[in-house]
């Protein structure tokens, strides 16, 4: 099998080639190594030199697409801006990149010959939900809006039911939950997936819309202040830099780890069925802020200070996790990883690392002060 990887060289990217390459494919990468991803590693790993074909460039050069898309059996395209609060302000880069890159390959796979790609997997969010499903106890499964400032000022955290207004609990969001994204990159993730599912079935080959949610684990990058929460606070942990949670720390998130989200990529790119359209990979089990930052300063024993703020970012979500029975049904697939367990290997890998940069992080939020995108 054939498969190119835009992105390949990122986190997620790169994890999913080893494997590729463990099951026998052959493997093309096309990647910009963006500095705010890469920082200074503007090449491929050492375990991967040799081992794949490089496209070195933009997803958005048509010229480059063009070459790396030729004879390919399947396309996995990870290459993306990822920050939700970043979005909010670099909008044009965000729609260029998510949604021209995007485009671009569809342009190619229309009009380019010699183009014989059987699958196209994207990679999603679970940033398309917005807010996702909740249960208010008197009007069963709603869908709540973004929600509303008056309440977010004076500490009312959480959702409230669109019919009769009370705050309603959080339920697991399945595929067939309403899009209703908060952040302009969950737009382009939303947008993505209706081009990837136009043109894959003009063109009849399979498509895969695959909504990760909070995906951790060694070789995220430990630089890039804009994603990553367990990246985030294990830096300001090492150099026991306080830590300033949003809202009250119960805010939650499916995080889940690495292994399991190259193993769940994997099997619909080996599926042999046709079984196109959107899929969550997740753990289906929500973990708080606030635990992730008390589980990280234990980890490193040295009492790193943590606050809870009140402060709030405008486009973020207070709960998320994910259904994947449609998923589990799909392909079989089950996480291995608890979080615990996953955690402790990011930590592990972590600590030898010198990528961490706690000013960074410092700066990204004085640059959604400036612009009123952080309240308080």
């Amino acid at each position: 099998m054939k498969v190119l990887v835009t992105g390949g060289a990122g986190f997620i990217g790169a994890h999913l080639v080893r494997r590729l390459l463990l099951e026998g494919c052959s493997v093309a990468i096309l990647d910009n190594f963006s500095s705010q991803v890469h920082a200074e590693a503007q090449d491929l790993p050492p375990d991967l030199k040799g081992h794949v074909q490089l496209f070195r460039g933009d997803v958005r050069n048509r010229e480059l697409v063009s070459r790396a898309l030729y004879e390919q059996d399947v396309v996995v395209h990870l290459a993306a801006e990822t920050g939700t609060g970043q979005s909010m302000y670099e909008i044009v880069k965000y729609q260029d990149t998510n949604i021209g890159g995007t485009a671009t390959i569809l342009d190619v796979l229309m009009n380019d010959k010699g183009r014989n790609l059987k699958k196209l997997v994207v990679a999603s969010s679970r940033a398309i939900y917005g807010e996702g499903q909740y249960r208010c106890a008197q009007h069963g499964s709603v869908h709540p809006g973004p929600r509303k400032l008056d309440r977010l000022l004076v500490g009312k955290y959480d959702p409230i039911c669109p019919v009769c207004q009370s705050e309603c609990a959080p339920a697991a969001s399945s595929e067939d939950c309403p899009r209703c994204p908060l952040s302009f990159y969950g737009l382009t993730k939303q947008v993505q997936e209706d081009m990837v599912a136009m043109f894959a079935q003009t063109c009849g080959i399979s498509w895969y819309a695959l909504r990760y949610q909070n995906v951790f684990g060694p070789g995220q990058s430990l630089t890039n202040p804009y994603t990553g929460i367990l990246a985030i606070f294990s830096g300001l942990a090492r150099s026991r830099t306080r830590i300033q949670i949003f809202e009250d720390g119960n805010e939650s998130r499916d995080f889940i780890y690495i292994d399991d989200v190259v193993e769940a990529t994997w099997r619909f790119i080996s599926e042999p069925s046709d079984l196109s359209g959107p899929y969550n990979v997740g753990t289906g089990k929500r973990t708080t802020v606030l635990q992730v930052a008390n589980e990280i300063v234990r980890y490193f024993g040295n009492n790193t200070p943590i606050s809870i703020t009140g402060a709030f970012r405008q486009g973020d979500i207070r709960h998320n996790f994910a259904d994947f029975a449609k998923t589990r049904a799909a392909i079989g697939f089950t996480p291995r990883y608890e979080f615990s367990e996953g955690l402790g290997k990011f930590l592990d890998w972590a600590e030898e690392q010198d990528g961490h940069q706690p000013g960074a992080y410092q700066s990204s939020l004085c640059e959604m002060t400036d612009r009123g995108l952080l309240h308080g």
